[in-house]
């Protein structure tokens, strides 16, 4: 007769992540969740976040870190989340200038006027943690600028900013053309701009070696940035606990799959010449985890940012890392 664990059958789960080779093996099967079978889909990131967020067309998906500790920190508890951090940079390389502006002296924007796509974005945040806390600039004392228009904060739910802090909306021009006639001292952002890639020159990075400060920052303050996490519906979560650890597992084992492929030097893995020297020098600032998961983990990167998000306004309350996740995942992981 069949044991009550040969009947049961798995639970169906979708899933919805961009295109990453540290979760590849989780998306083709290569790597199985215990007790789910998952259908996954991949879309760009600004569709994933924004049909999540207002449809919650899936079960788990992967997120905005700001987003999630935004709404937890109001309450709003639809969602948990895995402390699986598929998208995560260094952000020193964010800034831009002019060619004739201060390279390599951020203090030297203090007081000046400073555009950014998106107050809300993580590395905005992490960015602007980063002026303030290790190079002494008052966020307050600078003129902000962005291109997302002030009152979608309130709309997506983010409180109001702290007092002293204005933010102008941007209209008729982008942040890299007021940057290039003089309108703005430096602009904040991912993207890499047109005059900086094919232009003349006169948009350049604040550090003319951002590589070397962001492995000082990191040496300095053990702190990763993290992007986006992986968060999961709270209603599938209370209907199934054991998920969350059973899809912790596999996202870590898929990832530590990847992390060995990008350090073996046998076989061209990648389409970049000298990948695998590049991910040997990596592990020996970060250690053998390249691309750590968990809460203790990360817990420097994750309190610096809940401190930043909190100063900045981004988040209504102060909160902790534990506070971000399911507490069995965080002791479970720790075993």
């Amino acid at each position: 007769m069949p044991t009550r664990d040969e009947t049961r059958a798995n639970v169906h789960l979708t899933l919805a992540l961009g295109d990453y080779d540290h979760t590849r093996d989780l998306v083709t099967g290569e790597v199985r969740v215990p007790g789910v079978d998952l259908t996954c889909m991949s879309f760009s990131i600004e569709e994933t976040f924004s049909r999540f967020a207002r449809f919650r067309e899936w079960d788990i998906s992967e997120f905005s870190l700001s987003q999630y500790c935004s709404m937890g920190a109001l309450g709003d508890d639809w969602l948990t989340a895995l402390p699986v951090f598929p998208s995560r940079r260094f952000t020193h390389s964010s800034i831009f200038i002019r060619r004739d502006g201060p390279v390599d002296d951020p203090r030297a924007l203090a007081g000046g006027r400073i555009g950014t796509p998106d107050w809300a974005d993580p590395a905005g945040i992490y960015t602007r943690g980063l002026l303030q806390h290790q190079y002494g600039l008052d966020l307050s004392d600078i003129k902000w600028s962005q291109t997302v228009d002030a009152t979608r904060l309130g709309r997506l739910g983010w409180p109001d900013l702290p007092d002293g802090f204005e933010i102008e909306p941007v209209t008729g021009l982008s942040l890299y053309t007021m940057l290039a006639i003089g309108e703005l001292d430096a602009v904040i952002a991912t993207h890499l701009c047109d005059d900086f890639v094919h232009g003349d020159g006169t948009v350049t990075r604040l550090f003319s070696d951002s590589r070397a400060e962001e492995e000082a920052y990191y040496r300095d303050t053990g702190v990763f940035p993290i992007m986006h996490l992986m968060a999961l519906r709270r209603d599938v979560y209370d209907a199934h606990p054991w998920i969350a650890m059973n899809l912790y597992s596999a996202f870590r084992d898929a990832k530590q799959r990847s992390v060995r492929r990008a350090l073996d030097a046998s076989a061209s893995r990648y389409p970049m010449p000298w990948g695998a020297f590049e991910a040997q020098r990596a592990e020996r600032v970060f250690g053998a985890d390249l691309w750590p998961y968990g809460i203790d983990e990360n817990r420097r990167t994750l309190d610096a940012f809940l401190e930043f998000a909190y100063e900045q306004g981004v988040c209504a309350a102060r909160m902790a890392p534990d506070d971000l996740f399911p507490a069995e995942v965080g002791s479970a992981v720790r075993i």
